[in-house]
């Protein structure tokens, strides 16, 4: 069963635009979403499960280039399930960030990963100088996409800095949108702006839900 999560109603004066009404909304699930998912108990076996799903999808199982995204902190794990992914036919990608923008790295062994700023793995500074790594968005066909918290129609709410919103703008129009998360993280309903972009599925330890994607 999905989170509901009974938002304050808050008045303000002068008063606010529904924008600041959505920010407001986000801050209160992202917040709920966070204690939640800190709260979830192993972890590493649940994520199992929600990786074990996605890899068993129709899309993931055509697909030709995969992004998956490295965990950090509290979020869906996916380290487990890299060094199959790479060992598999696939092309897999990973992101790592530069001035606040996603780059994407062709992985191809769990050795070009290291430790950097805060402890996230990414790709080595001296592996990603190589051109031939680099990869754009464009070429991906299924987007595995970490989240603070997603609802049953594909809505999502990220951490706050938008690094994926600003990447999936870029995503084709026939790439298939994923999102990864642990069951308590899935909300009624998450606001949305006309900008936020909605996942295809979003794949839990127990469902697969399928979102409104890009749909207009």
């Amino acid at each position: 069963m999905f989170c509901s999560l009974s938002l304050p109603a808050v008045t303000m004066v002068p008063p606010s635009t529904p924008r600041q009404e959505v920010g407001r909304d986000k801050l209160s699930i992202r917040a709920a979403a966070r204690a939640a998912r800190t709260a979830q108990l192993d972890k590493e076996r649940v994520s199992k499960h929600i990786t074990d799903r996605v890899v068993g999808l129709p899309e993931y199982q055509r697909a030709g280039c995969v992004l998956w995204y490295v965990d950090v902190r509290s979020e869906a794990r996916t380290r487990h399930a890299l060094p199959d992914a790479v060992a598999s036919e696939k092309k897999i990608v990973v992101p790592y960030c530069v001035d606040g923008e996603l780059e994407l790295f062709h992985l191809e062994s769990m050795d070009e990963l290291t430790e950097g700023m805060y402890g996230i793995l990414e790709p080595s500074p001296l592996a990603r100088d190589a051109a031939e790594k680099n990869v754009s968005v464009e070429d991906v066909d299924v987007i595995l996409v970490p989240g603070s918290a997603f609802d049953p129609k594909g809505g999502r709410i990220g951490h706050g800095k938008g690094y994926y919103d600003k990447l999936l703008s870029h995503a084709r129009s026939d790439s298939s949108l994923i999102g990864l998360a642990y069951e308590c993280q899935i909300f009624e309903e998450i606001p949305m702006l006309p900008h936020d972009v909605s996942m295809d599925k979003v794949v839990t330890e127990s469902n697969v839900y399928d979102g409104r994607g890009r749909r207009s």
